[in-house]
């Protein structure tokens, strides 16, 4: 991946502050607090932050910063970006609270807004809890609806980035066709037409993010692949149809692939990409095979959005316990993709 012209600064939201957020946040940032080739900054509530600190014993000094513009204090100090929700008020950890849920909003739109005004490379978000959001009055499934209408996009993918351990500087790219339904709606959704678009618009993300002359493979939905209609006619009623079309035009496309074995494929180097029909046919893959690494990229928006890939584990939160691997894999995602944020602007521009 090419080197940023400057050094790339990035927001890091808290997520729900009575959840993990705030201390895989700090652990984080106090890991790159010394490194001059990237600066992080916390955007939340500084008494968040602070009781964060506490709870995992860092030595750290929290500063305070108006903007995103000041320049790293190096190791030992790490920034944060008060939003001033929670007002000094700590919270107890672990339990949903409409507050809590105000705040992990908040910090979103602060940090998706400076985003979008260039003022940061892009965002690392922390887990929320979606019923805390909600009781705050968001009507947001979650973080990917919000993102899209603070940045007025309305078609949004997750790509999980996935790094191999068969081929050296292979990752692979995971695309889901249906996200957040049931699987018998999923298998509904799953028509020739959602097909074809969502495997161009893998093909594109992938381009997008640094990878020249992609290929994808596209999982498929029954066992065996359905044994030319013995397990199931979804293949050849909707998959090789849309595969087809799209090979006959050129594209880059393979499969469908049984889901047992393409995604040890893709991770083998043959693929850069799988599109998974379903959210867990990708996820329970990623995850069982790299759980701390697998990281979230929302793609489809003009500005470089990761995430972890976990929950707010309410049942640990506050005890110093927490591991910030996946966070740390999320925010030196972004470091990589920073570069790349101009062909973000362009190809997902309104």
């Amino acid at each position: 991946m090419p080197a940023p012209a400057t050094p790339p600064v990035l927001a890091l939201t808290l997520g729900d502050p009575v959840g993990i957020g705030p201390e895989i946040t700090v652990r984080t940032l106090a890991e790159y607090a010394d490194d001059e080739t990237h600066h992080g900054v916390a955007v939340g509530d500084a008494v968040a932050v602070r009781r964060a600190v506490a709870a995992t014993g860092l030595d750290l000094e929290v500063r305070e910063v108006s903007g995103f513009d000041t320049a790293p204090a190096g190791a030992g100090v790490i920034d944060v970006l008060d939003i001033g929700v929670l007002e000094g008020k700590e919270l107890a950890w672990g339990e949903v609270d409409a507050t809590a849920g105000r705040s992990a909003v908040t910090a979103i739109e602060v940090a998706t807004r400076a985003a979008m005004a260039g003022t940061v490379d892009g965002v690392v978000t922390g887990p929320i809890n979606k019923e805390a959001i909600w009781a705050s009055g968001s009507e947001h499934l979650g973080h990917t609806e919000m993102l899209g209408e603070l940045t007025g996009v309305t078609q949004q993918d997750t790509m999980f980035v996935v790094a191999s351990r068969h081929a050296p500087d292979h990752r692979l790219q995971i695309f889901f066709a249906t996200r957040h339904v049931s699987l018998r709606t999923a298998l509904d959704q799953l028509t020739r037409e959602r097909q074809v678009d969502s495997i161009r618009r893998a093909l594109q993300a992938l381009e997008v993010y640094g990878v020249a002359e992609p290929t994808l493979a596209v999982a498929a939905i029954n066992p065996h692949g359905g044994e030319n209609g013995a397990f199931g006619t979804e293949e050849l009623d909707e998959v090789v149809p849309a595969c087809e079309q799209l090979r006959r035009e050129g594209l880059p496309v393979h499969g469908p692939i049984p889901a047992d074995s393409v995604f040890h494929q893709g991770l083998a180097g043959r693929f850069d990409g799988v599109l998974s029909q379903y959210h867990d046919q990708g996820h329970i893959a990623a995850k069982t095979y790299d759980f701390d690494g697998t990281i979230s990229v929302t793609v489809g928006l003009p500005i470089l959005r990761t995430s972890v890939d976990h929950g707010t584990a309410f049942d640990i939160a506050g005890s110093g316990r927490a591991d910030h691997a996946t966070m740390r894999s999320a925010y030196l995602a972004a470091v990589e993709y920073a570069p790349f944020v101009p062909r973000m602007r362009s190809a997902y521009g309104s």
